[in-house]
């Protein structure tokens, strides 16, 4: 068995309203940052795993996107896999 490193970024799909990225935004024009609009937050998922291929641990980190960690209807994810 070979352990992985995956590295998950879970976003908001571009046509679902984002109120905590508006917000942000709104706030950077108080702090004088005017320049920095069109705020998304999302999260961030780090996990480790083991399987006998890199092939084998992408499927299983899909599975875990689709099925538990995003939110398909309203989010998008990508990740990485590492060997480590």
């Amino acid at each position: 068995m070979k352990k992985f490193h995956a590295e998950i970024d879970i976003m908001p799909k571009k046509e679902i309203l984002d109120p905590q990225g508006k917000a942000v935004t709104g706030s950077m024009k108080n702090l004088g940052l005017s320049e920095i609009e069109n705020v998304r937050i999302g999260k961030h998922i780090t996990l480790q795993l083991e399987a006998e291929t890199k092939e084998i641990a992408h499927t299983k980190v899909d599975t875990a996107c689709k099925n538990l960690l995003a939110n398909l209807i309203m989010e998008s994810y990508s990740f990485n896999l590492l060997e480590v």
